[in-house]
């Protein structure tokens, strides 16, 4: 990967945690990579905006939700290489409503799964990108240790 392909952005992945415990997980076809992957809300900042704002942008833009609450669960580098940074955020108390998809994004299915099952798909290898699986797990261990 040369320096020009390299991610330049930020980016925010977000654990969208509903009242039943129940977390917000999207899938879409990908047919580069031969089929139907999950994936969390999330996606590159625009602008001037910071993480949080990217975070609430996207989890509205793509999954038709909003939070009251959003907490961080850390960051990371999104490759080796560059200074772009994945920011990783729970949220809560949330109030549904439609999505708002973009013409690529047109493909994207909003599915509630239990924590449980959705840890249970990281396992199995039916995520796409590394940011969600590491969102999941950093949520789940938050809740276990509240």
């Amino acid at each position: 990967m040369t320096n020009a392909q390299l991610p330049s952005r930020d980016a925010a992945v977000i654990v969208a945690r509903y009242s039943h415990g129940q977390v917000a997980v999207l899938s879409a076809p990908f047919p580069l990579h031969g089929g139907e992957y999950l994936f969390l809300p999330g996606g590159r900042q625009e602008g001037d905006e910071s993480p949080e704002w990217c975070a609430r942008r996207e989890l509205r833009e793509e999954a038709g939700i909003t939070a009251e609450t959003l907490r961080s669960l850390g960051a990371c580098a999104i490759v080796p290489g560059s200074t772009a940074r994945l920011h990783l955020f729970e949220a809560c108390d949330l109030t549904l409503g439609p999505q708002e998809l973009a013409l690529d994004e047109e493909g994207f299915q909003l599915m509630w799964w239990s924590m449980e099952d959705a840890l249970a798909a990281v396992s199995e290898g039916r995520f796409l990108l590394q940011g969600g699986p590491l969102a999941l797990f950093l949520a789940d261990r938050q809740l276990v240790t509240a």
